[in-house]
């Protein structure tokens, strides 16, 4: 029978007593939240980009399309190769990988070397489940759900903080800028992880699925390429219905595969438990909900005062009305934590759910004042918040130790999912409700209206699907445990380690 893993205690880097757990959350979530503005950088740009570049309006649109792609495909892989090969190993090289990603944006305006240079950067979106890891395996039990909630609200922070700081850079700096200095950041990134973040020594052995990979990566850029290319493609074009259809035949010869072999690169099994399959459910409703309120809010804001409705805000102005939302996201974190730990993670997400649904209500009836839309978007900021905290804990009640960075990536991967979505169903219905408004087409008040009733409708979806999650049980203490508790957890990664090793 082999030894269990000892609980982390002082952790250790190249022989030497690695900081104060505190500074490693810290670094972590300053990491996440550095890659998640790198996503949302360009947008504010977009509108520029043929008159800089010399490109077409659709080839800038890849700047935003290339990044989905790239973050879908690396997030869910990466998050199994650090599972296997070292957690803190990948993170290095993923936060590389948008280093040089942000150098090549920074050195051209060949909108093909800024494709590939956002193709990278959307590839380091796995810094965020690889931290989530990292965090299970280096923190006592008591702090794991506070520093596991603020790593996964910095998707959310990120978002909210990139819009209005690339704003202000658009308008007052060269644009090359903001991509120098998100490369020295990525620098600062590295060098903070390498001083005070421990590899784990939890590790997941086996050979490394490689045709799993490409296959899900295959499905997944046909699925992800329909989607956000369908309305300009047309919906029935023969490309789109090529993709479409090669996706539904990928998908079951790929998962047909995954059952089969020893160390898979998603292990369906685990991922068809009700507490794993309706996890990952709810977190593409939650990315759908979360994303309509991004998309909208800047843009409803620019709209100019002929429309009725548009109050012709600045680009700087309409990025900050996000930021309340931000702010919100760093502070509510803990509160998620708290409520977890209490009443467990199933809890926290239904809570949130139902203030996201809340926030679209008050968005609906408040569409013609500045602080009236700063207000909904922050409700809707705030209930995202809660809900980026709670998922990785139920992810992580769900699967053994050894499959964390896996099972979160593929968490991550379905919010990217629900947001690929959401981003065609705004597009399409803001272009479908419009009418002339000084001289130019805009889309109607309605149509914003229509957006939020989607997008409430999803935040409820996903309410629906957290009350039908298992339960967990409550301790003696009187808070709320998982499936497993600490000691099982290590069992299992022992179990996991010993079976794939033949051992």
């Amino acid at each position: 029978m082999p030894a269990d893993i000892p609980a982390p205690t002082a952790a250790t880097i190249n022989g030497e007593q690695a900081p104060h757990p505190r500074f490693a959350v810290g670094v972590l979530a300053f990491c996440g939240v550095v890659v998640a503005v790198m996503q949302t950088i360009v947008v504010p740009l977009l509108p520029h980009i043929p008159a800089l570049t010399g490109a077409s309006p659709a080839a800038a649109s890849w700047l935003v399309t290339v990044t989905l792609l790239t973050g879908a495909v690396f997030t869910p892989v990466l998050g199994r190769v650090g599972d296997m090969y070292g957690k803190r190993r990948v993170l290095v090289a993923s936060l590389m990988v948008l280093v040089l990603g942000s150098v090549l944006c920074a050195v051209s305006s060949h909108i093909g070397v800024l494709i590939a240079g956002r193709a990278l950067q959307g590839a380091a979106l796995a810094v965020a489940p690889l931290g989530i890891s990292i965090l299970r395996d280096e923190l006592p039990p008591e702090r794991v759900l506070s520093a596991v909630a603020l790593m996964s609200s910095t998707l959310g922070i990120g978002a909210a903080i990139g819009l209005p700081v690339a704003a202000l850079v658009v308008e007052n700096f060269d644009w090359h800028t903001m991509f120098w200095v998100s490369g020295a950041i990525g620098v600062v990134d590295i060098l903070l992880v390498l001083w005070c973040v421990p590899e784990s020594p939890i590790r997941t052995r086996g050979r490394f699925d490689a045709v799993g990979a490409l296959g899900l990566s295959g499905t997944l850029v046909c699925l992800l390429l329909a989607v956000t290319q369908g309305a300009d493609w047309g919906w029935t074009s023969a490309r789109t219905v090529s993709l479409l259809v090669a996706a539904v035949v990928l998908a079951p010869v790929w998962g047909a595969y995954e059952l089969r072999v020893a160390t898979p690169m998603v292990d369906l099994r685990v991922s068809a438990r009700p507490a794993v399959l309706l996890t990952n459910v709810a977190a593409l409703l939650i990315g759908f909900a979360f994303y309509a309120n991004s998309l909208v809010t800047a843009q409803m804001v620019q709209e100019p005062k002929a429309t009725g409705y548009g109050l012709g805000a600045s680009l700087v102005v309409s990025g900050l009305c996000l930021l309340p939302g931000g702010v919100m996201m760093v502070a509510l974190s803990p509160v998620s934590a708290r409520i977890s730990a209490k009443y467990g993670p199933k809890v926290s997400l239904a809570v949130a759910a139902g203030v996201i649904a809340a926030g679209y209500v008050v968005r609906y009836f408040t569409s013609h004042s500045l602080w009236a839309i700063i207000a909904g978007a922050t409700v809707v900021a705030s209930g995202t918040a809660i809900a980026y905290s709670a998922l990785p804990a139920l992810v992580m009640r769900g699967v053994p130790v050894g499959e964390t960075g896996a099972a979160n990536g593929l968490n991550t991967l379905m919010r990217s999912v629900g947001q690929a979505f959401c981003s065609a169903t705004v597009a399409a219905v803001l272009a479908n409700l419009t009418f002339l408004a000084g001289g130019r087409t805009a889309p109607t008040l309605q149509a914003y209206q229509v957006v939020f009733l989607i997008a409430a409708g999803a935040a409820l979806a996903a309410l629906l699907v957290t009350l039908f999650l298992p339960g967990a049980r409550r301790s003696a203490t009187g808070t709320v445990e998982g499936s497993r508790d600490a000691a099982r957890d290590r069992e299992d990664g022992v179990r996991a380690m010993s079976i794939r090793e033949g051992t």
